[in-house]
C-alpha cells in the first residue's frame, strides 16, 4: 500500500498521509516516499496550490513511528530526524502556496509537518500539540523555530515545555490554525479556500509567497528589495498582459501561468 497517495486535479495537489492504522505516523519509508511526492509536485506545472492531510478520521498524524524507533539504533534514529527535517524543509520550501488539513490528531512531528504549511485548517475534533518534551526529548523537525516565529517566544515556550495538547478551537485561539470546521466538510472547505487563490495569477502567487518569506528572514530595507525584484519578475508575463486586457474587456482572466 502506498504510504504517501498524490492526486492532482483542477491545479490542486492533494498529499495525503496513508498508514491510518498507525495514525499517519512517520517511518522511514513514509519519508522517503513523501520527499519523492513533494520533488514531484515542485516540478509540477499543473500545480497551483498544495494541501497535506492525513487519511481516515483520527489523525492528520502523530509524528515519528515510536514503535519503529524502539527497534532502530542511535544512528537510525539520526538518520530518521535528518531525513524528516529535509522533507520538511522541501515542503516549507515549495514555491506554491501550502494548506495543512488537519483532521485529526496532529502531535509531534504530525504538528511540525503542519507548521511547514503557509495555512492550517482543523477539523472541530482535531487535537494538536509539540508533545516531544514528555518523551524526554525536544521537537526536532522544525517546530522549536517555526512555533515561534508563527505565535512568539512566550507562547511557543509555554506549549513546548509542558508539552500542552490544544483542542481545535485552542489552536485557532493561539494563532497556530488559520480556521476550524466540522470534520465533514474540512476539505470541502480547504478546497475553497484554495480555489480563491486559483483564481489569480500563478506566477504572482508564487512571487508573492516568495516576497513575503525572504523578506520575513531579513530587516524592513532588503525586504523591500526583495519585493522589487518579485514584482519585476513578473513584468514580462503573459498573464500580467492578460490581466490587463481582461480588465478592460470585463471579463473573468484566463491565466496560463507563463
Amino acid at each position: 500500500m502506498e504510504q504517501i497517495q498524490l492526486d492532482i486535479n483542477d491545479y490542486i495537489a492533494t498529499i495525503k498521509l496513508n498508514r491510518p492504522d498507525a495514525l499517519n505516523a512517520f517511518n522511514y519509508e513514509t519519508l522517503i516516499e513523501l520527499q519523492q511526492q513533494v520533488e514531484n509536485v515542485r516540478a509540477n506545472p499543473e500545480v497551483r496550490v498544495v494541501i497535506l492531510t492525513g487519511t481516515g478520521n483520527r489523525a492528520f498524524s502523530v509524528g515519528a513511528d515510536l514503535k519503529e524507533r524502539r527497534n532502530l539504533t542511535d544512528e537510525e534514529v539520526r538518520r530518521n530526524l535528518y531525513k524528516m527535517g529535509d522533507v520538511f524543509n522541501m515542503i516549507a520550501e515549495l514555491p506554491q502556496p501550502t494548506i495543512a488539513a488537519i483532521n485529526g490528531f496532529a502531535f509531534g512531528g504530525g504538528l511540525e509537518l503542519a507548521l511547514c504549511c503557509d495555512f492550517r485548517f482543523a477539523a472541530d475534533v482535531a487535537k494538536v500539540g509539540l508533545t516531544e518534551t514528555g518523551l524526554a526529548i525536544i521537537p526536532g523537525a522544525g517546530g522549536t523555530q517555526r512555533l515561534p516565529r508563527l505565535i512568539g517566544e512566550t507562547k511557543a515556550m509555554e506549549l513546548i515545555l509542558t508539552a500542552k495538547r490544544l483542542s481545535a478551537i485552542e489552536a485557532q485561539q493561539y494563532g497556530i490554525v488559520n480556521e476550524v470546521c466540522n470534520e465533514d466538510i474540512l476539505l470541502d472547505t480547504v478546497i475553497q479556500f484554495a480555489s480563491k487563490m486559483l483564481n489569480n495569477g500563478p506566477i504572482a502567487l508564487k512571487q508573492a509567497k516568495f516576497a513575503v518569506k525572504q523578506g520575513m528572514n531579513t530587516d524592513l530595507h532588503t525586504g523591500l528589495h526583495i519585493e522589487r525584484k518579485a514584482y519585476v519578475v513578473l513584468l514580462p508575463t503573459k498573464d500580467r498582459v492578460e490581466a490587463l486586457q481582461a480588465f478592460a474587456e470585463k471579463r473573468k482572466p484566463n491565466f496560463q501561468g507563463n
